[in-house]
Formats: C-alpha cells, sequence, structure tokens
C-alpha cells in the first residue's frame, strides 16, 4: 500500500459535472503531460520522495507535482501561488491531478528540492520530440535584451522641441 495522498477517480461520476474526463478533450495537451509523466522513472531522475514514508503526514505524488509544474510552464503561470489557485479552479489541472489541490509551499518546495530532476525531465523532453520529428530545421534566434524605453535623454533638445511645436500646430488645426 503506497502512502501518498490519493486524488479522486477521473471516471467518478457527480452530480454536475457528471465527469471530469468528459471536458477533456480527447487532443488535449493535458493528456500528453499526463502519458508522459506516467511513462518516466522518477526516481532514477533524481526527484525526491518517490518512496513514500512509513509514518508521518502523507506527502504528494512526485508525478502529481510534476504534472502541475509543466502544466503551468506550458500556459505561462509560474507562480506557484497561481499554480495553486489553479488547481482548484481549473478543469484540466483538476482533471490532471485528480482534484487535488497542493498548497503553493509544497508546489514552491517541489521546484526548489528537484531541480536536477526537472532539468532531467526537460532533456527527455527533448529527446522524445527529437525521436517523433517534431523539431524543424530552421534556426530561431531568441534575444533577451531588455531596454529602458525612454528615449529623450538621447534626443538632442532642439529636435523635442520642435516635435512638440509641430505636435501643438497640428491641434490648432484641428480645432480650426
Amino acid at each position: 500500500m503506497l502512502r501518498f495522498i490519493e486524488g479522486q477517480d477521473r471516471h467518478q461520476v457527480t452530480l454536475l459535472p457528471e465527469s471530469l474526463d468528459e471536458f477533456i478533450a480527447e487532443d488535449n495537451a493535458v493528456r500528453v503531460v499526463d502519458a508522459f509523466v506516467e511513462e518516466l522513472d522518477l526516481a532514477s531522475m533524481g526527484f525526491e520522495g518517490t518512496t513514500p514514508a512509513a509514518t508521518g503526514r502523507l506527502s504528494y505524488d512526485p508525478a502529481v507535482l510534476l504534472k502541475i509544474y509543466i502544466y503551468g510552464y506550458l500556459n505561462r503561470v509560474l507562480s506557484s501561488r497561481r499554480l495553486e489557485r489553479e488547481c482548484q479552479r481549473n478543469v484540466e489541472l483538476m482533471w490532471l491531478t485528480g482534484r487535488l489541490a497542493p498548497d503553493f509551499k509544497i508546489i514552491a518546495d517541489f521546484r526548489r528540492d528537484n531541480c536536477k530532476g526537472i532539468r532531467a525531465v526537460c532533456r527527455r523532453f527533448v529527446e522524445l520530440c527529437r525521436d517523433l520529428k517534431l523539431f524543424s530545421q530552421a534556426a530561431v534566434a531568441i534575444d533577451g535584451s531588455k531596454f529602458k524605453a525612454l528615449i529623450a535623454p538621447f534626443v538632442p533638445k532642439p529636435l523635442i522641441q520642435t516635435a512638440g511645436c509641430c505636435v501643438q500646430e497640428g491641434a490648432n488645426r484641428n480645432t480650426e
């Protein structure tokens, strides 16, 4: 008997909705995330807590927390507090986790404690995409530079004054 906190069965019938599975399309990305994580051997990838302790409070399965992390990454939800909220209200995450909603601290600690494992999962995902020939031969360049959007100190003052006069003249013409 495993000692993890267990989620509800996805096919369990409730009043509304009847089944979470009905709300998730067959081609939805969460199904891919679920299948991908279920096929991983998390213990060999360096994840902590894959074997539950015999005593103490029940813990969350690292696979569930990894699914939440990957879902957040794919949907640009990076904050652990926002991921906590999404677990409580997002039907896709409810389906993915079996209606579990871990606290933000648990999500943040998982991320902090399993850096090597998460890197290994990302590496494995890239390998899978290469094997399935999902990458094209196109070159992509990403520039992460950030520039201050204030141009005034670099523009000569006479040019700023001339531009201001032109704007004022245009406004005067429109009122006439």
